[in-house]
């Protein structure tokens, strides 16, 4: 289709898009109409039928094949790399303890990665002594800066280097490649959140050089929340997991065959997988790849956030803080005057702007996605003009509807 025909049915496709201007992918992405339907249709399924069945059982494996598959389609890599987990943390917890830190080590990660990132890191150290050191770069783009603020953290004893492949605070993408090729030439394993990347910037998992990726279903591949994947390099498990010997394979009772039950990766798998969310998970990635396009997707997600950013700039008294040039699909900016609770709520009520705040840089944080219209981003502008060009105790008072009849 051409792109505005393909943008209008991509929209009608989903329904959350007519609440507002949603602006807010980064946290969470709308679900597309055909990801509700297969949530609903296996919730039904289980209220009616139960989930004592083993073809019930055998089912959401399937289901779990398939949400495995599309994120090594998006990320670019093997299925076999790729393990499901109930959210990015989980699988950063994962592989975050995969080291045996009884012979003590070194943590390098930086100070702008996410809290429930450094949470696990902090009890990591509390429990086992391992000693955290935190870079402060990265947040603006400057690549060399950022490069030398690593080379100088990664020491002697560095085990395990922690950093985000697009950084929550400004979304600044990091130079992920550069610092995992330094980290290994002195030893230390690299682990990547890739939160705000995975379905919003193209990449290839096996270009970046890293150990571990982990990354959510519910925001930039638009699945269901309490789910992710935890994407492993064979490399990195050879070092400290035994060979896969003795692990087996199996056949369904009616003769199909279901291949290996486990992979290196499937070693970090838990239990306890919510059957609809998988399968939400596996329809909305499909979605994305098969229906959509990526190449729509990045193309145009990108288009939209450097028109969010040219439009925010150009605003008196709006300070956009997210790196132009090391830009992914995250847009954080300040309002003069304004506090961002007060200017996230004036911009909701105003325009029905779905945003968020980063509350330790005291800023906005919005998040365009492929679904943006240029319509959305300018009736947004005007309303952070309008914000820019007056006070919380100057602003006009808002439009109030009169409806008849109501007293």
């Amino acid at each position: 289709m051409p792109d505005p025909e393909k943008l209008a049915a991509v929209r009608a496709a989903i329904p959350a898009l007519g609440a507002g201007i949603y602006l807010n992918t980064g946290s969470a992405g709308p679900i597309p109409a055909e990801t509700a339907a297969a949530m609903a249709e296996m919730s039904t399924h289980e209220r009616d039928l139960g989930r004592a069945h083993p073809e019930h059982f055998l089912a959401l494996v399937e289901r779990m094949a398939e949400a495995r598959a599309g994120v090594a389609a998006v990320l670019g890599t093997d299925v076999d790399a790729v393990a499901l987990t109930h959210s990015t943390t989980e699988g950063m917890n994962l592989a975050c303890l995969l080291p045996d830190w009884r012979s003590d080590g070194r943590v390098v990660t930086s100070v702008h990665d996410y809290p429930g990132v450094l949470g696990g890191l902090y009890a990591l150290r509390d429990r086992t002594g391992v000693e955290i050191e935190f870079v402060d770069a990265g947040d603006d783009g400057d690549d060399a800066r950022t490069l030398a603020a690593f080379d100088t953290a990664i020491g002697p004893g560095t085990r395990l280097v922690v950093l985000s492949h697009v950084l929550w605070t400004t979304g600044a993408v990091l130079p992920v490649a550069a610092i995992a090729a330094m980290a290994h030439d002195r030893g230390a394993l690299v682990v990547v959140d890739g939160a705000q990347a995975a379905g919003a910037i193209p990449f290839r998992f096996d270009e970046l050089g890293v150990d571990f990726y982990a990354l959510p279903a519910q925001k930039w591949l638009l699945g269901p929340e309490g789910m992710g994947a935890l994407v492993v390099d064979r490399a990195a498990t050879d070092r400290f997991i035994p060979s896969q010997a003795g692990w087996f394979s199996f056949e369904r009772a009616d003769g199909r065959g279901m291949g290996d039950w486990w992979s290196d990766a499937r070693r970090f798998e838990t239990t306890g997988f919510h059957a609809p969310s998988v399968a939400g998970m596996a329809r909305s990635i499909g979605w994305l790849s098969m229906y959509v396009g990526l190449d729509f997707v990045y193309r145009r997600g990108a288009a939209m956030a450097l028109a969010a950013a040219e439009l925010l700039t150009s605003i008196p008294g709006v300070t956009v803080l997210t790196p132009r040039h090391a830009m992914a699909a995250l847009l954080t900016f300040t309002i003069e005057g304004w506090p961002p609770e007060t200017a996230a709520e004036e911009l909701g009520s105003r325009v029905f702007a779905i945003v968020r705040t980063i509350p330790t840089l005291r800023a906005l944080r919005i998040s365009p996605g492929f679904f943006t219209t240029q319509d959305e981003l300018e009736r947004f502008a005007e309303a952070v003009a309008l914000l820019a060009a007056n006070t919380p105790e100057t602003m006009p008072a808002r439009r109030i509807l009169t409806i008849l009849g109501e007293g």
